[in-house]
């Protein structure tokens, strides 16, 4: 059994792809991977599709080669409500596997869902609750991404979310009961939504096969419900934390991976857009380590 501590260009406020004008509020692709690897990392992710480059695959097989890194997955997101979004996320994935393909490594891609907020001002875009209805097209259009990533030979893993329709421990054991598509289990967003994210990796682990560390300032959190920040707002105020600074137990975590046979990836992913400085990432990845050392990992 073997535990492998990677981490994702999220730690280095990096939301955006290349061609976004937020690009200019991301470090570049390149020191992005130099510090991971500075950082004491061994594997990563690459981000939102487009952040680093995908037009030659050499490029970055080259660049991740050289920094003795891992490639683990990519990321693809979207709204499973809206069938036209839908289609473009089944072709995303066919282009994100056309590139995972020269990393053998590399077996996930997450599948983010919509928030129903605005990421910036906090208000509504869509209503919180769906009709039984919408929850049966919403979990059978994640079943349909995830079916495109298994036949293109990847394992399309769910990511549930802030402020998404599969947040909260009840509606993600919904999400388990609806579809056969396993987690990539976030930590940090867990323990957002309300649940304790040990108990439930426990209750759930043979879901579970790749795994976000994040963890969450729930002091932040209070500030956030009581003054309706935005999550873009409360990540500035540093709602989410290096792991083992905010409310998570990382030792009891390991020990529980530990004990259920826990064989393969946690990635860090401690959101930071948009970082105060291009200096800020690398301390906060550093600390991360290190703690998570101190826990076991």
């Amino acid at each position: 059994m073997s535990i492998k501590i990677g981490i994702a260009p999220d730690s280095w406020g990096v939301w955006f792809p290349a061609s976004d004008p937020n690009n200019a509020k991301q470090p570049q692709w390149w020191r992005c991977l130099d510090e991971m690897k500075i950082a004491g990392y061994d594997g990563c992710e690459i981000g939102p599709w487009g952040y680093m480059p995908n037009d030659n695959p050499q490029v970055l097989k080259n660049a991740i080669d050289a920094r003795g890194l891992t490639l683990v997955g990519a990321t693809e997101g979207g709204n499973y409500l809206d069938d036209a979004n839908v289609e473009q996320m089944l072709k995303d994935i066919d282009d994100i596997s056309a590139l995972l393909k020269n990393f053998p490594s590399a077996k996930y891609i997450v599948l983010l869902p919509p928030m129903y907020t605005n990421l910036a001002t906090g208000e509504l875009e869509m209503n919180p609750d769906l009709t039984d209805e919408e929850w049966a097209k919403y979990c059978a259009n994640v079943q349909k991404c995830a079916d495109r990533c298994a036949a293109n030979g990847f394992q399309g893993l769910f990511h549930p979310h802030v402020d998404s329709h599969v947040q909260t421990e009840e509606q993600i054991e919904r999400f388990l009961n609806d579809t056969n598509v396993d987690l990539c289990f976030d930590t940090g967003h867990h323990v957002y939504g309300g649940g304790e994210p040990i108990s439930f990796y426990k209750k759930w682990a043979k879901r579970i096969p790749y795994i976000h560390f994040k963890d969450c300032d729930l002091s932040v959190k209070a500030k956030m419900d009581e003054n309706k920040w935005s999550f873009a707002k409360a990540v500035t105020e540093d709602i989410m934390v290096e792991p083992g600074k905010g409310s998570i137990d990382f030792a009891a975590m390991h020990d529980a991976l530990v004990a259920c046979g826990y064989d393969g990836w946690c990635v860090v992913e401690q959101d930071l857009f948009p970082v105060k400085s291009f200096d800020v990432p690398l301390e906060k990845a550093s600390i991360g380590r290190e703690n998570l050392r101190k826990a076991g990992f």
